[in-house]
């Protein structure tokens, strides 16, 4: 079940991969038109369009992605049968189609149908699709019907099991639309707190990937929340002051805070290590600060010191209890960094967005200040501080991905050790039939940030940001021997 929602968690980062640009249009519009949101610009509106044209519909982009990235071998049949299921069931489940079942008027239908057009939906279409195309990719038919065998035949299955899908969700949407929109608001209305906890249990859950099933209560439509629609949308549907009390709190420690924790684990590693660590921890900080991609520092002292990482977490908590409290409003439609962050200072629900700087170098400080003297004070092993046997020169190869691709292999046990290989944004994800083999000091040696092994079968990599090309490129070598 573990490795199912990972594999889920990761299917999610392709949709939302397409949602910077939709940042970058979107900001370049509120910066041009601040007061008119597009009426007073045309420029200013196509843009606005263009990148609502995203904002607007993600629940399509869910639907085909989660499909692709669930399918066995990411491919594209899988996302036109995502998309099958999506337009099947919100089709069957719309206002106007419950109204004509029920035989009553459209004012009495259930609001639940009238909001079956939004991510939860999408995902779950997606997960139809990829699940119909896994079962029946390979399907042969009579050769009277040849022409539908294979993967002809998986948008027809699709939609027969869309059908089915529709049928229960007739009866179960509603229980569960209504039990998604209590938790919202459960949270809600416990105002700054609610937010300083989902911030807390958004870091908690880095290390199991799971944090993308929690992010989509909040950021997406799915309990009515919407975070960043709302934020980003132009249609007015946000509250001023309350819109981003979701996303805000990771602005002061993804770009300040982290990057601190990095100067501290340079400044406390070991004199003849800083010189080996200080590339690792300068990309991973300008990465967390720049784009707000977090991973690559966090695992590297995440398992080398857990306790650290839930002050980690707690400092986000804190960070997203002040921001909200300020009240201080910015917004993403990646993640929390320096371009996001730019790019929503004229957004309709941007308030204070200057303060963020003040406040994330109060945390920059707070983070180095803790990591430092937590680091000292229990000596920890965290980069550059490992043992003396425990510490080999980086090998890690920025040329011949193919000579990298071996290389990994070898480290992972070999050709017959590897079942499969899949990655997400900075993490390889490969199923192995045994992980006991596999040495952490061999996968370090090739640039590994950090190893995870969530199952006497599976075994995470953490590589960086580069790791679809390591993926792309062990699968070929993989194929080669297969």
């Amino acid at each position: 079940m573990m490795k199912y929602l990972q594999r889920l968690g990761k299917s999610l980062m392709l949709p939302v991969a397409a949602l910077p640009v939709a940042s970058i249009l979107m900001g370049i519009g509120y910066w041009l038109d601040p007061t008119g949101w597009g009426a007073n610009s045309i420029v200013s509106a196509f843009l606005l369009k263009a990148g609502g044209a995203l904002i607007d519909n993600m629940a399509i982009l869910f639907a085909i992605g989660v499909g692709v990235g669930m399918s066995d071998d990411n491919d594209g049949t899988a996302g036109l049968a995502g998309l099958v299921s999506w337009l099947v069931i919100t089709t069957l489940l719309s206002t106007g189609a419950v109204a004509m079942f029920k035989g009553i008027d459209a004012a009495e239908v259930p609001a639940a149908f009238s909001k079956t057009q939004t991510q939860f939906i999408g995902i779950i279409s997606g997960l139809i699709g990829a699940a119909c195309y896994n079962k029946f990719k390979n399907t042969k038919l009579p050769d009277a019907l040849g022409f539908f065998s294979g993967k002809r035949s998986v948008a027809i299955m699709t939609a027969l099991a869309s059908l089915l899908a529709s049928l229960v969700l007739f009866f179960v949407w509603p229980v569960v639309y209504g039990a998604l929109v209590a938790f919202g608001k459960a949270i809600v209305s416990t105002g700054a707190i609610g937010s300083g906890l989902y911030a807390f249990f958004n870091r908690l859950l880095i290390p199991t990937g799971l944090h993308h099933a929690l992010n989509s209560v909040f950021w997406f439509d799915v309990a009515g929340i919407n975070d960043i629609g709302n934020f980003w949308g132009t249609i007015g549907e946000g509250i001023k002051g309350q819109t981003g009390m979701y996303m805000t709190g990771f602005f002061p420690v993804m770009m300040f805070g982290l990057p601190g924790a990095a100067l501290a684990m340079y400044h406390t590693a070991k004199d003849n290590r800083k010189k080996g660590v200080f590339g690792l921890l300068l990309a991973a900080a300008l990465s967390s600060f720049f784009t707000g991609v977090t991973e690559p520092l966090e695992f590297a002292f995440m398992f080398l010191a857990p306790g650290l990482y839930v002050v980690h977490a707690l400092l986000t908590g804190v960070s997203a209890v002040i921001t909200t409290l300020l009240p201080v409003r910015a917004g993403f439609n990646f993640s929390a960094g320096f371009v996001d962050w730019f790019l929503s200072f004229q957004a309709p629900m941007a308030v204070n967005p200057l303060w963020l700087i003040p406040i994330g170098l109060a945390f920059g400080v707070i983070y180095y200040v803790v990591f430092r003297i937590v680091i000292t004070a229990f000596n920890l092993k965290t980069p550059g501080r490992e043992d003396e046997d425990e510490f080999e020169e980086n090998e890690f190869i920025t040329g011949d991905m193919s000579e990298l691709a071996v290389k990994y292999i070898n480290a992972l046990g070999g050709y017959d050790n590897i079942v499969s290989v899949d990655n997400c944004v900075t993490r390889l994800r490969l199923g192995v039939k045994d992980n006991e083999i596999i040495k952490d000091s061999d996968l370090t040696r090739l640039g590994a940030k950090g190893i995870m092994r969530p199952g006497k079968k599976n075994i995470q990599v953490i590589v960086g940001t580069n790791v679809q090309f390591v993926a792309d490129a062990i699968k070929v070598e993989l194929k080669k021997r297969r």
